[in-house]
Formats: structure tokens, sequence, C-alpha cells
């Protein structure tokens, strides 16, 4: 099964008192990058969130917000250090009296200095609102985990459509290289039979030598262990986890051997193809860069 890490999962509920929305979604990332945006009475909860997130979405830029908006009625009470406002305030006539400055901003200046505005009720935890909001969170990661697995779904189509390409480039190869080492031997007897004469060289001696040329053109070994990789990256895009790692390890695998065949072939026709390989697994590459 092919997960993307493109993701989005939102779940809302009511208490008496507030209403919870709760957002996660998720983009590509080789690691976990997670991001949280949380009230600040669920501060001592960002390290369960943290846990969740990573027992369940595993890799991604991945951004959690958890949004407690309280109802009519039950805002939270607010208070004001008027001593540090009036001293505030004070200063800032000073500074507009120097400058011979008006005094019409100095109130709210004075009023959104830190410190002056003190919310109290939002910093005490309720368990029963906490106890909501983590099954809400719960219930959006299993949202976002289902799109992923959705757009999973298009990704391993695409995967399974370049594979492919890839085998029929490899059976062309395959058919071509039949002949290949043949054509390669009856060339070179035939070129230095012209040029030394049928007697001007030692026949055993020439055998050897095309042998050992022959041997370092040979590619029957990368033909066997491509298709061998080809095989494995689509049984283990069947596996019941999904694994963007294990399979980009298995793509490196695939183009080395490509790159092997396109170097020992030394033949215009298999050289083609392997071109077209290349080109299906750069398209493997990128797409597994969104693969979980």
């Amino acid at each position: 099964m092919i997960k993307s890490m493109t993701g989005f999962g939102q779940a809302t509920g009511n208490l008496a008192d507030a209403n919870i929305v709760v957002e996660v979604k998720s983009l590509n990332s080789k690691f976990l990058d997670l991001t949280l945006r949380l009230p600040k009475k669920f501060s001592e909860k960002e390290s369960e969130v943290r846990t969740m997130i990573a027992d369940h979405l595993e890799r991604g830029k991945v951004s959690v917000s958890i949004d407690c908006q309280q109802k009519n009625g039950s805002e939270a009470s607010q208070r004001y250090d008027e001593t540090l406002f009036t001293s505030n305030y004070a200063e800032l006539k000073k500074l507009a009296d120097k400058v011979m400055a008006g005094y019409e901003d100095l109130f709210q200046l004075a009023l959104d200095a830190p410190g002056v505005k003190q919310v109290t009720t939002l910093e005490i935890v309720n368990p029963a609102e906490w106890e909501k909001a983590s099954a809400l969170l719960k219930e959006a990661i299993d949202s976002c985990n289902k799109f992923r697995v959705t757009e999973g779904s298009a990704l391993e189509g695409k995967l399974v459509e370049y594979i492919s390409n890839i085998q029929k480039g490899l059976e062309h190869v395959e058919k071509l290289d039949a002949g290949r080492i043949e054509k390669i031997r009856s060339k070179l007897k035939g070129s230095i039979t012209s040029f030394f004469g049928a007697e001007g060289f030692d026949a055993n001696r020439l055998e050897q030598e095309i042998i050992f040329y022959i041997e370092k053109l040979d590619i029957h070994e990368e033909r066997v262990r491509l298709k061998t990789h080809l095989d494995y990256f689509l049984n283990v895009m069947k596996d019941k986890n999904s694994n963007g790692k294990k399979l980009s390890f298995i793509a490196q695998e695939i183009g080395r051997e490509v790159n092997t065949i396109g170097s020992k072939a030394n033949d215009a026709a298999i050289q083609k193809y392997v071109v077209e390989m290349k080109d299906e697994l750069e398209k493997i590459k990128e797409q597994l860069n969104n693969v979980v």
C-alpha cells in the first residue's frame, strides 16, 4: 500500500462553554517536521500531541492547529494592571510633550503595552475540554490519514505504470542483446583478418582476447539484477505499510543497473532504451518524494 505525505483532516466539537476546531495538514518532507498551534492552556499537552502525531503520521511536514472558541457569555475574564497602565501613559505623555505631539493614540498604546492586559481563566486546563480536544485531534489525524491513502492510490497507479515501462524497455534490451555478442565477435574477427590477413595472427590468442573483451561487454547479470529489483519494487508497494524510504533505496539500485547496462552495452540501439528507462526512473524518484 502506498500512502502520500499530502493530507488534510479537520474535526469540530462543542462543549457547554466552548467550540473546538482541530486541523491537521501535512506535506512532503524527509522526516517528521511538526508545527503546533495550541491554546496557551494546552501548552503542557504539547508532548502528548507530538506523540500522537508521530505514532499515526510518521513522516511529513505536519502542522496541527487546535482552536478553542469561547461561546457568548463564557468569555475568559480579563483584568488590567492599572498601576502599569498609568505609569506607561504618563511616560508616553512626557515623550509626546518633548516633541510637541498630540495625545490621541497614547491611551491605546499604553493599554496594549505588555503586561497591562491579564487573561486569567484561559490559563486553566479544563479536563473535560482537553478530553474532547484530544478525541477531536485523533479524529482529525484519522481523516488526514484517509486523505493520504486516497492520494497514495493515485501515486501507486503512476509508479506501477513507470515500472511497467522500465520492464518493457528491459525486454527490448534482452532481445537486442541476444545477437549482440555474436555480432561483436564476428566484427572483431573480420576487422583483424582484413588487417593482418588469414595467416597473420595466432587464432587461439585472438579467441582468448575476444573472450576477454566480450566479458567486459556482457550485461546478462545486470539484466537479471534489474528484473529482480523491478519485481521487488512492485512487491514492496503491496506491503501493508507504506515504505517510501525502502522504495527509494530500491530505485537507487534500479538506477545503478540501468547505468551499468548503458555503459557496458556499447550499442546504439540498446542505449536508446537505456535513455527511456532512465527517464521513467526519474519520474519514479520524483513521485517517491511524496510517499510516506
